[in-house]
């Protein structure tokens, strides 16, 4: 497999997170973004939407980082990561959404200002960032794993942009049971960290 992503993108860490979470290896190709390199024909051929990640396995691409992950989970991951019952497979999905709805729109929007520059209402996505973040930690009240009794990868695609919030001037660090769901994923073997960037809150409140 190879996978293209770039190494500030949210996105394209949640599938790096699952492939070494499950031990799988990929060649990871690492899109130069400033340059403008998601841009070019080779690279749209691929993903004509001009985003990271892209996972290439053989004859198949697939685009979009959840799109990806379900891939992985079906072809290559353990039993348990994507469950096969109706109602678990649902409750997966329900949280794949939040990660490409209010996770998008919140927290991954507000760091977006402040890592690459974007033109959001700054006020209104760390609002928003809030609100999602308030309703995860009412959900982790009760139970370990977002959607089931162990991690799946409704954990995966939430996680990425709920560690780094507080680069985009989110401070999770109030959600005491967020904080805690991140440090469980955070000892699972094989847990590959996302890369830091110096603006916002900082690590620790």
């Amino acid at each position: 497999m190879k996978l293209h992503v770039h190494p500030l993108s949210g996105h394209s860490h949640r599938v790096r997170l699952f492939l070494s979470l499950i031990g799988a290896d990929a060649d990871i190709v690492e899109v130069d973004l400033a340059a403008g390199e998601h841009k070019s024909p080779a690279f749209l051929s691929l993903n004509p939407f001009g985003q990271v990640p892209v996972l290439e396995d053989g004859d198949v691409i697939i685009a979009d980082s959840n799109a990806i992950l379900v891939y992985i989970a079906k072809k290559h991951g353990p039993e348990g990561w994507l469950p096969e019952d109706p109602a678990g497979a649902a409750a997966v999905q329900r949280w794949l959404s939040v990660a490409a709805g209010e996770i998008a729109y919140g927290p991954a929007a507000a760091r977006l200002v402040t890592v690459f520059g974007a033109k959001f209402d700054t006020e209104e996505v760390i609002a928003r960032a809030h609100r999602i973040l308030a309703l995860i930690d009412a959900r982790l009240a009760y139970c370990d794993w977002i959607a089931a009794d162990r991690p799946t990868i409704a954990d995966v695609a939430l996680y990425s942009y709920v560690a780094r919030a507080p680069e985009g001037n989110v401070d999770r660090f109030i959600y005491r049971n967020v904080t805690a769901w991140l440090q469980r994923i955070e000892v699972l073997p094989g847990f590959h960290p996302f890369q830091r960037t110096p603006v916002g809150l900082g690590d620790a409140a």
